[in-house]
């Protein structure tokens, strides 16, 4: 990766810097509340927490509420839970840009007053008739002629805007990107912008500048789909007289089109993914491996995440979400965990009714079945599921029918079940023995104990079965199945 000179030239163009030698680190993940935080935000959040950590750093939240008709409070919270789900809270107190509209204004007013920005009266009926569209790296504009630069230090009470003036000499913006190393944009491809709008509100390009300042934000994580306004924010930094960041963007995450990924897709709310049985070490853990790699290593605790994160380890290359992926991934993680742990997530943070659907069983056969069936499912509520089916005793069995010798072979079996002792060693003893002297192939047998116990051919072994669901209910439910 090409490094500039730090600060910016003023013979060819304006140049960020990279890696700057700050004095702290102090990352922000700056959500707009219209909507629901999809996927790849949490993952832009994720990877701003990661670094800070990693660092020693700080991790804030600003929330971008600029937008007033879709800025919602219930957006601003649904963000705030996904973050607190995930513990991703930020290290100091929220930053809401609406509130420092006030500051915005001033500093706006302050430029115009220093030269470096100017009133434009142009209504957009004029510009219209003035200015033809000019399509630049497939995007289309209407790039202002500078019509009012001539009143520059003039007023007037008309409707007016402000616009940036870009100084004259500026030909190049020169990008020094963490990731995707050095990027060029000539002046050609962006003009005056506006910076405030008739209507008296500042426009994005402008307050994030200023709030990222008054943040002392060190360095800027996005995704790249912001990277085509990083040239005009680096215009303002110089004007401001502040800082500039070290900017970083991240590589789009990728639809199972291979195209950008889309609210449509898997992505539309990430807090979704709670409520579906994902736990949010297992989200994180699968996020972080879009677009960051350490060595072959997929499973991660967030402390792993945490030693070995590095923007130098992040591709510049889109990833491809893989539902199946992450299905397998959070798979791991459920089977890492204890029943215990389990149980009281699925009961506390998923508010899943687990005293009632399964009232009668004791808590030690709760985590016996916990422990049993957590080996086969990819999220709690998979689990769940078979928790709640395996508590109702089956009504329907995928074989249906008995013949009479499978019927003579489950009662004599519940014979010799009567009197034995309930543990996994004695009863693969007891069954074992059971189908020498029956002269029968425990292949044959056990089905017939699954689906009796289950009503399915798939289900965990029966001697697990068998010692979790304990003698009295496993007699019950073989006695159901032969006796219909």
């Amino acid at each position: 990766m090409g490094h500039a000179c730090s600060g910016f030239k003023k013979l060819y163009g304006i140049t960020s810097s990279c890696f700057m030698n700050h004095p702290s680190i102090r990352v922000r993940f700056a959500p707009s509340p219209t909507g629901m935080l999809h996927i790849g935000g949490l993952r832009t959040a994720l990877f701003n927490f990661l670094f800070a950590r990693h660092h020693n750093g700080k991790f804030l939240v600003r929330i971008e509420d600029t937008d007033k008709e879709r800025s919602l409070p219930v957006y601003t919270q649904a963000i705030i839970n996904t973050l607190t789900w995930c513990s991703m809270a930020p290290d100091e107190p929220l930053v809401i840009q609406s509130e420092r509209q006030a500051e915005h204004l001033r500093i706006a007013q302050q430029l115009v007053q220093e030269g470096k920005a100017y009133y434009c009266y142009c209504t957009p009926e004029e510009l219209q008739k003035r200015i033809a569209q000019t399509t630049i790296e497939g995007i289309s504009y209407a790039r202002y002629d500078g019509f009012c630069k001539k009143f520059i230090g003039q007023s007037s009470d008309k409707p007016r805007v402000i616009r940036f003036l870009v100084p004259a000499n500026c030909k190049q913006v020169v990008i020094e990107d963490a990731i995707k190393g050095q990027i060029v944009f000539s002046a050609d491809t962006f003009d005056d912008f506006i910076l405030v709008r008739s209507d008296g509100a500042p426009m994005y390009n402008f307050v994030v500048v200023l709030d990222d300042a008054f943040m002392q934000i060190s360095h800027i994580i996005r995704g790249e789909e912001h990277l085509i306004n990083t040239p005009k924010q680096l215009l303002l930094y110089k004007a401001c007289g502040y800082m500039v960041p070290t900017f970083a963007h991240l590589p789009l995450i990728l639809g199972p089109d291979g195209t950008k990924m889309s609210k449509r897709d898997a992505a539309a709310n990430a807090y979704d993914y709670k409520e579906r049985g994902y736990l949010p070490q297992a989200l994180c853990n699968y996020l972080v491996r879009l677009g960051w790699s350490h060595g072959d290593q997929e499973i991660f605790s967030v402390p792993e995440m945490i030693n070995a994160f590095s923007l130098n380890a992040i591709s510049s290359k889109g990833a491809l979400f893989d539902t199946q992926k992450l299905d397998w991934v959070n798979s791991m993680h459920i089977k890492a965990l204890s029943a215990d742990m389990l149980y009281q997530y699925m009961k506390e943070v998923m508010q899943l009714p687990l005293g009632t659907t399964v009232a009668s069983w004791s808590l030690r056969t709760m985590y016996l079945l916990i422990d049993l069936y957590k080996q086969r499912c990819t999220t709690l509520q998979a689990l769940y599921r078979e928790l709640v089916a395996l508590h109702s005793r089956p009504s329907v069995y995928e074989i249906a029918e008995l013949n009479h010798e499978q019927k003579q072979l489950l009662e004599s079996l519940i014979t010799i079940l009567s009197i034995q002792e309930f543990t996994h060693t004695n009863l693969s003893h007891t069954i074992k023995e059971f189908c020498h002297t029956q002269e029968i192939k425990l292949s044959d047998l056990g089905p017939l104990i699954r689906i009796a116990l289950t009503g399915k051919k798939d289900a965990p072994g029966i001697y697990d079965l068998m010692a979790s669901l304990g003698k009295d209910e496993t007699i019950t439910r073989l006695k159901n199945y032969y006796r219909r």
